[in-house]
């Protein structure tokens, strides 16, 4: 007797996997080719592209470019976020890769998220 069992994954389920797997995979290719590129060079390239790419899904999905309503006092907290996170984060990582394995850096990227909440709870 044969039984097939029938599930059907959501959009967002699709999506999640996908962005796990392009994650999992960015890494070792990213190692590959700092055989080419330098560390700071890559990790602006690639960040130029993600930000590009974001840009056009917003672009499309908005129909059009507002401007972010953020409070005057929230500024500074996103220029920091975005010169850490966006900036210091990336280069450091690829400068990371030029040391490490990228199994090695993959196994500590998934630490990352378990990290940023651990260092959250304490601090805030």
């Amino acid at each position: 007797m044969k039984i097939l069992y029938k599930f059907k994954l959501s959009t967002p389920v699709m999506a999640a996997l996908g962005a796990a797997i392009l994650f999992g995979g960015s890494t070792p290719f990213a190692k590959l080719l700092l055989s080419n590129i330098s560390p700071i060079l890559l990790a602006g390239v690639l960040y130029l592209g993600s930000g590009i790419g974001l840009m056009l899904i917003r672009l499309i999905r908005d129909h059009g470019w507002s401007n972010p309503k953020l409070p005057n006092n929230e500024w500074p907290w996103l220029l920091v976020a975005i010169c850490f996170g966006g900036v210091l984060g990336p280069m450091l990582l690829m400068l990371g890769l030029t040391q490490t394995s990228s199994a090695n850096a993959s196994l500590l990227l998934n630490l990352e998220a378990v990290l940023t909440a651990v260092i959250a709870w304490v601090i805030f």
